[in-house]
């Protein structure tokens, strides 16, 4: 199986929401806080608009159309619109992450 790419969280950027929301609304993206207990699955999911997903805390798992990587904290991943997606916590811990659509306009 392939392996998803994902970028780093800018180093010495603080990762909060309020951070997360004004870096992604210059793309277009809006942003909100996701939390999801130890266990938690989001199966085959597909969103009609682009989707950024940010980790702040915890381990999560993405799969993307096939490919598939193990995020921590300062992770982020590209979902494409009309993409099969999902998403496990991994970890042993609460995770929470950021996730923002981009707006239609």
């Amino acid at each position: 199986m392939r392996r998803l790419e994902t970028k780093r969280w800018p180093e010495g950027v603080p990762l909060d929401q309020a951070t997360v929301a004004k870096a992604w609304a210059g793309d277009g993206f809006d942003c909100a806080l996701w939390v999801d207990p130890p266990g938690q699955a989001w199966i085959d999911f597909i969103h009609p608009v682009d989707e950024r997903v940010v980790v702040k805390e915890g381990t999560i798992e993405f799969e993307i159309e096939g490919t598939r990587a193990l995020l921590q904290p300062g992770d982020e991943v590209f979902i494409p619109a009309g993409s099969r997606h999902s998403v496990w916590n991994r970890g042993t811990t609460v995770a929470r992450w950021f996730y923002g659509y981009r707006n239609r306009a």
